[in-house]
């Protein structure tokens, strides 16, 4: 096949962008969708017209059909496949593998909730058990929330491997710190790791500021196929490698509390893209709560397993915007924004570094040059899913 054939197409990410975020009491879901995809369209430099593909979840009961048509697009390949915050990573990976094989051209995904608007208005509930059916109904008797289940697998790993609470707390402490350079996090106030542990406890052992915040917010990324790369207005950022991985919802099904899903979507990414953990400037990993990052950066191979808590400790500053491995630059669900299923964030983040488009939080390598490569990690439910992009500047 010659370039540009269909299943030879090079696929790349060519626009952007986020709606409003962080305390959003005027806009609905659906508008916060629209707004994220007109600044994404625009970021590109095209229109609606180029759109023949479209992505979505979470909103509606024919999500990605009613988001469409609010959108006015009319597309011929479509995905709505929904397995938690790993969606977007998910939904990328199918989107570069439908442009890859001439099934679609350009392909836009698009994410919009008010979670925190509705909480405030009374409009939904935090309490995801409720009315459970299914496999949850055999755990909801426990009392096992969701911050319970990521509680309960943080425990297994502080007993297994030693790690402290003060390392998982160096992990808040360091995504603060990101976000004080991002003028749209919602929270840039530098805290420390003695205010981490001393907050109110949620959920043994997490304290509020373990868990991440909750806010409004959307987002919109737009992928393309390497003939429409030229005429785009941005540098393309290039999908490398993408994989994915499912592993339970029922908490008794999960062979190993101490390993997620990112193992295996992680091994498959890096081995598509045909690069090494050791080579990757920047990560962006789904950080719902603090053990959430500590665990995916030992699946993704950053560091062995057990060896997570020593790693991510803040006197070393590995995960700093100056560190060894900046992760979650624009300070990631923790501090910066998490509306729901936050994973189209990471792409977001990701694309904009390695633009060097990131303002006062752009990471510099050795020399003062931009990051060349970066992986975007997502988790779903409680580590029930995961998807993992690896993306390029060349």
């Amino acid at each position: 096949m010659t370039p540009g054939a269909p299943g030879n197409r090079k696929v790349a990410v060519v626009g952007v962008a986020l709606s409003d975020c962080g305390r959003v009491d005027d806009a609905t879901p659906y508008a916060l969708h629209a707004q994220a995809a007109r600044r994404a369209l625009a970021d590109a430099g095209l229109g609606r017209e180029a759109v023949d593909g479209f992505a979505s979840a979470g909103l509606g009961t024919l999500a990605p059909i009613e988001v469409a048509e609010y959108l006015g697009l009319r597309p011929t390949w479509v995905d709505s496949t929904s397995v938690g915050g790993s969606t977007w990573e998910v939904m990328a990976a199918h989107a570069a593998d439908a442009i890859a094989a001439g099934r679609a051209n350009a392909v836009l995904l698009a994410y919009g909730s008010t979670a925190r608007a509705d909480l405030r208005a009374g409009r939904r509930t935090a309490n995801l058990s409720f009315g459970a059916r299914g496999p949850l109904q055999f755990e909801v008797p426990y009392g096992h929330t969701l911050i319970a289940k990521y509680a309960m697998a943080a425990r297994r790993h502080m007993h297994q491997y030693g790690t402290t609470l003060e390392q998982l707390a160096s992990v808040a402490v360091q995504a603060r710190a990101n976000a004080a350079a991002n003028p749209e996090a919602m929270f840039r106030t530098p805290i420390t790791v003695d205010e981490v542990l001393s907050g109110p406890v949620i959920a043994d052992p997490f304290t509020k500021l373990h868990c991440c915040i909750r806010s409004d917010g959307g987002a919109a990324v737009l992928l393309a196929a390497e003939d429409l790369v030229r005429d785009c207005r941005t540098r393309p950022v290039w999908v490398l490698g993408t994989g994915e991985h499912v592993s339970h919802t029922t908490m008794s099904e999960w062979t190993d509390f101490t390993v997620s899903p990112a193992a295996e979507s992680g091994r498959l990414a890096f081995g598509r893209a045909g690069v090494r953990p050791e080579e990757i400037d920047l990560a962006e990993i789904y950080d719902a709560f603090t053990y959430m990052t500590l665990v995916t950066l030992e699946d993704l191979g950053f560091c062995e397993k057990g060896e997570g808590g020593a790693f991510v400790e803040l006197a070393k500053g590995r995960l700093t915007l100056t560190g060894e491995l900046p992760v979650n630059t624009d300070g990631g669900g923790l501090s910066a924004q998490h509306p729901g299923m936050r994973g189209l964030f990471l792409l977001v983040e990701a694309v904009r570094q390695l633009r060097g488009e990131a303002g006062d939080r752009q990471v510099r390598r050795a020399g003062g040059r931009l990051p060349q490569l970066a992986v975007a990690s997502g988790t779903g439910g409680w580590f029930c899913s995961s998807g993992t992009v690896v993306l390029g500047r060349g």
